[in-house]
């Protein structure tokens, strides 16, 4: 199923490009046809299958930036490989935190070192490419409602039996809509707030500040709930019900950086309807960064992915990147990770504080130690010399039964951007601020992932939310939540907690509250004037 999902990908994105990437109105960028002799979009929604291939366009979304292979951008002006949305999610979230250090300062592919040492603007190529990509998933999903509605289907002769199965397409729809626009509160603390009811071609949406997001995604993910699938019961790369509950935990649990309001106990709530929703934990941690994570035990703890492939979906996603780039300069380690030998040169190292979080007897085989220290420095003091500094290896492109992947520079891991591990962390922390969970249950869910780590158990009195903060980062490093989780703790701004690179110092030092989000992009300014700049910037 997840083959012919992926195939479906390329397939929409060449017989409708004509028409979405027309109507799209993702503002500032002049969206690029990318197959003019594209059938018209009449005659593509004639096949009935055309319906299930325009939903699998929109997930495409997430995965792909173009229809002609992995360097085609369908986003005029921004660079194909750092504007996937994975991979952009990776960029503003993981690269401005502790837990990987760039070695290209001048990358030319989009000002990654701005990144890193908070000195990033508003014309910054990463944060643009990231916000035209998510909003642009936003214009994709209000163009299928805008074709889907009862008086299309109707006037095409659509039957009752597919109706009925549109339906729920069209709620997964308005879900990856609402993930789009909780990446967009995230990250930018609002958002041009658009939907099919818009006319095409408006280009002055009306801007939403951080609550009337929080309100919209969480009105949205409750009505569409119902419609949804039960989790587990769709097919691979696709979303359900444990996806919406996923997004209003995670909101729940931010909500006092979101919103200034407490929703612990709602967070509690949604975590508990996740794990009661049939997920287990892999028995192995590995296996959840291998080639085969959407086929072995992993795809029982993944709750959502994003879609990766060597052979049909290339892609310089999350995956790829963190793969090729842990490939040390000193120990031409590819072999290890299913890539050339020589990987991408030591592209990626890690700083010396996120090191510290595996330091102690506790950790000496923790599985998810797969720090490499040997010939090594743990200091960085020329980002540019990628012999300094730790390496590690996370994802891995290779089988869990140890077959090779598909191509040697494009992985075959799928992103898990949400799995069951987070949830059980999320529960004990909503525990330990008030939330009403219980302790003895959120005890016994941090000593399974621990269990399964081989890290010894902790005692109740050890359950703190310093204790938390560290686990996080220990069992969910390189997913992309460490910038949200330094925030919430209070820990990214300001110098309560500093590291190397941070605020442009080798050892680090304290960055101003305003950068906590992220700027709009000019060009998006100067497209829209209903857009208003983050304060800071």
């Amino acid at each position: 199923m997840k083959m012919n999902f992926k195939t479906n990908y390329f397939r929409y994105l060449v017989l409708i490009a004509t028409v979405i990437f027309m109507n799209a109105c993702t503002d500032d960028l002049n969206q690029t046809l990318l197959d003019d002799d594209s059938s018209s979009i009449e005659e593509f929604y004639a096949d009935p299958a055309s319906y299930q291939q325009a939903l699998a366009g929109i997930y495409g979304n997430l995965t792909l930036t173009g229809s002609n292979g992995p360097t085609s951008s369908n986003l005029d002006g921004v660079d194909a490989g750092t504007s996937q949305y994975g991979r952009g999610l990776m960029n503003l979230n993981t690269f401005s935190t502790d837990e990987i250090v760039w070695s290209y300062i001048n990358d030319e592919a989009g000002n990654v070192h701005e990144i890193q040492i908070h000195r990033w603007s508003a014309q910054n190529t990463l944060v643009r490419g990231f916000f035209s990509r998510v909003m642009f998933s936003v214009a994709l999903v209000n163009d299928y409602l805008r074709q889907t509605t009862d008086a299309q289907l109707d006037a095409r002769g659509v039957s009752s039996e597919l109706k009925a199965e549109i339906a729920t397409f069209r709620s997964e729809a308005r879900l990856l809509r609402a993930l789009a626009y909780y990446h967009m509160l995230d990250t930018f603390g609002k958002a041009p707030f658009i939907t099919e009811n818009d006319p095409i071609g408006n280009f002055a949406a009306p801007q939403y500040d951080n609550n009337q997001l929080f309100t919209f995604i969480e009105e949205e993910l409750t009505e569409i709930e119902p419609s949804l699938l039960e989790p587990r019961q769709n097919v691979t790369g696709r979303s359900d019900k444990a996806l919406a509950w996923m997004i209003l935990a995670k909101m729940y649990l931010n909500s006092e950086v979101y919103i200034s309001s407490n929703r612990y106990s709602d967070c509690i709530a949604y975590c508990e309807r996740i794990i009661d929703g049939g997920y287990t934990l892999a028995d192995d941690y590995k296996n959840l960064f291998r080639g085969d994570n959407d086929a072995n035990q992993a795809a029982n703890e993944i709750i959502f992915s994003i879609i990766s492939d060597g052979q049909f979906v290339q892609n310089f996603g999350p995956t790829t990147v963190m793969t090729n780039g842990a490939v040390g300069s000193i120990e031409q380690n590819g072999d290890n990770l299913g890539v050339a030998a020589g990987g991408w040169g030591g592209a990626i190292r890690i700083s010396p504080q996120f090191a510290e979080k595996f330091d102690g007897d506790d950790f000496t085989n923790d599985v998810r130690n797969t720090i490499i220290r040997d010939r090594r420095t743990a200091n960085i003091l020329d980002v540019e010399d990628r012999d300094q500094g730790y390496v590690l290896e996370k994802y891995s492109n290779v089988t869990s039964t140890g077959g090779p992947g598909s191509d040697l520079t494009f992985s075959d891991v799928d992103f898990p951007m949400f799995r069951l591990a987070d949830v059980y962390l999320m529960y004990a922390e909503a525990t330990l601020r008030g939330g009403g969970g219980s302790d003895v249950t959120a005890l016994g869910y941090i000593n399974d992932l621990r269990n399964r780590a081989n890290a010894p158990n902790i005692a109740s009195g050890d359950m703190t939310l310093d204790f938390i903060i560290d686990e996080r980062a220990r069992e969910l490093y390189w997913e992309l939540h460490r910038r949200q989780d330094l925030r919430r703790f209070g820990l990214y701004s300001g110098g309560a907690y500093n590291w190397s690179l941070k605020g442009n110092s080798p050892s680090g030092i304290a960055i101003p509250a305003f950068r906590e989000l992220y700027p709009i992009p000019a060009t998006s300014l100067s497209a829209n004037p209903n857009l208003t700049q983050n304060e800071g910037y």
